[in-house]
């Protein structure tokens, strides 16, 4: 069975906040009903459109293998049954950056990715951050609910 890095279910509460900067993709911001954490997400809006007030699922998790085999970078036409098929929407990229904003009891950790150019920022409490490393290979899966 594939361990997932994260999953939670988000309500989508603002499309580009800083203006819309590109045709086909989004930004989004989207909050977490679980574990209260905050996301910005671009995602091709073309492919998977979104609009405000939308509920989705969104697992990142290191393999699209249902065993929990490690990924090996490569993508292998068949017909393997993968943790792609219950969901809509995937992308694949790598974690760049993790940092830490604040300090004492209000301290929150920062996840950003890069999926191919497509940019996340994960935001919020420490402890749902202990199973992430730096320059990670991930899966984000996303299935509107």
């Amino acid at each position: 069975m594939v361990e997932l890095l994260f999953e939670d279910i988000f309500t989508l509460t603002r499309l580009d906040p800083d203006g819309k900067k590109f045709d086909k993709v989004t930004r989004i911001e989207a909050r977490s009903e679980q574990f209260d954490m905050s996301m910005q997400l671009d995602v091709n809006t073309e492919v998977y459109p979104l609009h405000v007030g939308d509920k989705f699922t969104m697992v990142l998790a290191p393999t699209l293998s249902l065993d929990g085999t490690p990924d090996s970078g490569y993508y292998t036409q068949g017909q393997r049954k993968s943790l792609a098929d219950k969901f809509e929407y995937v992308m694949h990229g790598k974690l760049y950056k993790i940092s830490e904003e604040s300090s004492g009891p209000n301290v929150k950790v920062e996840l950003y990715a890069s999926f191919g150019g497509l940019l996340m920022m994960l935001k919020g409490d420490p402890s749902n951050a202990t199973n992430f490393e730096l320059d990670q290979r991930l899966f984000l899966l996303m299935r509107k609910v």
